[in-house]
């Protein structure tokens, strides 16, 4: 490694292991090291200086060249999960107590009542009424009652909470009355951190726009301390280049901004694998349906790329959709399941096989990995099956206790399913498989999108185990299986933007439709990207600006995304234009339009990007020293375990083909081909599997 040459780094801490991606003169370098879950800063310092001795310097001296430092983590979306956040108040309009208690949604499985009511996010105990009453018009019905909002506060510090949300009703179109709460609880309670609704999220739900201020406020104590803390420990490591957090809309802010607004960053691990794959799918194979499948140690994160583009909702919970909470706030559209290389696999009392959603982690983690664990995990049975080298797990950073992970899978499965234990540990992963294919069936056909048609990508430190054979249970094509397919999410972070997402409340309705008022809202919405611009120390020309639409149909309950293709309404063609995209996307997602019918828009947004170095050279990535072509045992269906050429990745040469069954291995992944599907070197240095599908094919191949 050149030693005057500028880096950059990314880092995304899994459940399992974190992960590192150097960026060098447009080549990527990955390194992986245990999770710390008491101490993920520790974690992060562990794997930056195992880079450092792999790339021949010290870790001053390799952070020393860092420009940029960009980093995903789970650390808020755990802490929501388990409760872990901070104490928070939520103010509201007087008689609106219950907003969080009503919510969204309902039951997924409506005759289950075994499923008790949620609570809400932040108790009623701690929930305050505010004496003020807006009207959707803006006007004001009921002034803010000074003297009441003065008591209020009172309560509020004799709660001792660490956090204040505050939600009050059509604050979007008229902020006055929340505006005057910030500055009271400035005065009164100057320590404690809180949330404007209007501010984070002006969109036209009230139970979205108080959820997310609770969320947000309840993270602010904790995500302050952690960004804080990884800001001084790289510091004082030698770290002088910019630090980025990563967000869940794919993109990258200034840390100091992802402290401001921590729900941003909720997502962040998932939100960065889209970004990858899809770099991988266009520059591999020209494609733009995409399935990208991030398989880690915990879940399995699937995204359908559709026409190139990645998909966002507005509709993410935290936990179980309906009884979980809802962000809110625009999010990379991502579908997860229980089945990454530390999901647990169980038997119920019927004699049923289960793997998931339960995983060991990286804390004791799998019983293979010598910790303590116990309990038998993909992993153990991954290694049962031969796929997995003892040696040289985890680029030879771990020793693999093959008896551990016989002894589990022969306990925990074998037995109570009367297999043997090569049996069960096949049938861990078939089912492990299926899982797989259930989440990108549910995504792609409940779309209209045949998963044939397009390609998939496979990511994550486990999808090499499962890619080759859920690509052909979908019947695709093609997979792709990047270089840096083991940290696919830390890479989507090096070929991500500086990204910023502004929203504004204006109604309308394309039959009475106020273009000057619309217009002086995307006015706005403009300038505050070119402010964003400023504000980060770019040239404003280079932000490129997306503009769009929240609409429906007068009476519906969901909204559409529909890009706005002009800056302005100027002229009746503008307007056409737009109700002709409006029809078009809700007859591509849902089936069915109705050109006789108005539309309705019920918010505007402004999406600014700003492009970081240069992604466009990051599809390459370093190769390892070529290591010796060998063999393993391995199973394959059919034959049982026979011997398995195991070819490195390095050894694999431009425009030559092997035909399965074959082992794969780069340094920190094994992709596994266990039947006669064909493996070649793509143009990015990418792994490209096409898939036999039917035994007529084998047959053929043979």
């Amino acid at each position: 490694m050149a030693s005057d040459e500028p880096l950059r780094l990314s880092v995304d801490i899994g459940g399992t292991f974190t992960d590192l991606v150097i960026e060098e003169a447009g080549e990527l370098r990955l390194f992986k090291s245990p999770t710390v879950p008491h101490d993920p800063v520790q974690g992060i310092l562990d794997v930056l200086r195992m880079a450092a001795q792999g790339c021949g310097t010290s870790l001053a001296g390799l952070l020393g060249r860092a420009q940029t430092f960009s980093h995903a983590t789970t650390r808020g979306l755990n802490a929501v999960l388990t409760g872990n956040t901070a104490r928070t108040a939520f103010l509201t309009t007087e008689g609106h107590r219950d907003i969080l208690l009503l919510r969204e949604g309902g039951r997924r499985k409506p005759f289950d009542f075994t499923v008790p009511f949620p609570a809400p996010y932040v108790p009623r105990s701690l929930t305050f009424e505010v004496p003020e009453r807006i009207a959707a018009s803006g006007k004001v019905l009921h002034a803010l009652d000074a003297a009441a909002l003065e008591v209020v506060c009172d309560q509020v510090q004799r709660a001792e909470v660490a956090a204040v949300a505050v939600c009050l009703l059509w604050a979007t179109i008229n902020p006055a009355h929340e505006l005057r709460v910030a500055e009271a609880l400035e005065r009164r309670l100057p320590d404690v951190p809180y949330t404007l609704s209007h501010r984070l999220n002006p969109s036209l739900r009230e139970y979205r726009r108080a959820s997310s201020a609770s969320i947000d406020a309840s993270l602010k104590p904790l995500m302050s301390a952690y960004i804080a803390e990884l800001t001084a420990r790289l510091q004082e490591a030698g770290l002088t280049g910019r630090i980025l957090m990563v967000t869940s809309m794919g993109g990258v802010m200034d840390a100091k901004d992802a402290a401001a607004a921590p729900i941003v960053t909720l997502n962040s691990g998932p939100a960065m694998a889209p970004v990858a794959g899809k770099a991988y799918a266009t520059a591999d194979l020209g494609a733009d349906t995409v399935i990208v499948a991030d398989a880690g140690g915990t879940t399995y994160d699937v995204t359908l790329v559709r026409r190139g583009e990645i998909p966002s909702t507005r509709s993410a919970w935290v936990g179980e959709e309906g009884i979980g909470h809802m962000t809110g706030l625009p999010s990379i559209d991502v579908k997860s399941v229980g089945a990454g290389g530390g999901s647990i696999a169980w038997v119920d009392a019927g004699g049923l096989l289960h793997v998931g959603p339960q995983s060991a982690g990286s804390v004791p983690g799998p019983a293979c990995y010598g910790r303590g664990g116990t309990a038998a995990t993909v992993t153990d049975a991954v290694l049962v099956l031969g796929y997995l080298d003892p040696l040289s797990f985890a680029n030879g950073s771990m020793t693999l206790d093959l008896d551990a992970a016989m002894d589990a899978i022969t306990r925990q499965v074998a037995a109570p399913l009367g297999l043997d234990v090569i049996a069960a540990a096949n049938a861990v992963l078939e089912l492990t498989t299926e899982q797989m294919v259930r989440a990108i069936e549910e995504i792609t056909l409940q779309q209209g999108i045949d998963p044939a048609r397009a390609v998939l990508v496979g990511g994550g430190g486990a999808a090499g185990i499962n890619a080759a054979a859920v690509a052909r249970r979908l019947g695709s094509r093609h997979l792709i299986m990047p270089a840096v397919g083991a940290a696919l999410a830390a890479a989507g972070a090096l070929m991500s933007d500086l990204t910023a997402v502004f929203s504004a409340t204006v109604p309308a309705l394309t039959t009475a439709f106020d273009a000057e008022r619309v217009n002086a809202a995307l006015a706005q919405l403009r300038a505050q990207c070119t402010a964003f611009a400023m504000r980060i120390g770019a040239d404003p020309k280079d932000a490129a600006i997306t503009l769009f639409a929240e609409a429906r149909y007068p009476q519906q309950i969901w909204e559409l995304e529909v890009p706005l293709r002009y800056p302005a309404f100027a002229t009746r063609a503008d307007m056409d234009r737009f109700i002709e995209d409006f029809h078009a996307t809700h007859r591509e997602i849902l089936g069915i339009s109705d050109e006789r019918s108005a539309v309705e828009i019920v918010s505007w947004s402004a999406r600014a990007r700003i492009a970081l170095g240069r992604s466009s050279a990051l599809l390459t990535a370093r190769a390892p020293e070529p290591a010796a072509i060998s063999s393993r045992r391995a199973y394959v269906r059919g034959s049982g375990l026979v011997d398995v050429p195991v070819r490195p990745l390095a050894t694999i040469l431009p425009g030559e083909t092997i035909t399965g069954p074959v082992l794969v291995e780069s340094p920190f992944t094994t992709i596994v081909v266990a039947d006669r599907s064909t493996v070649e070197l793509g143009r990015s240095g990418s792994i490209l599997i096409r898939p036999i599908h039917t035994a007529q094919e084998e047959r053929e191949a043979a």
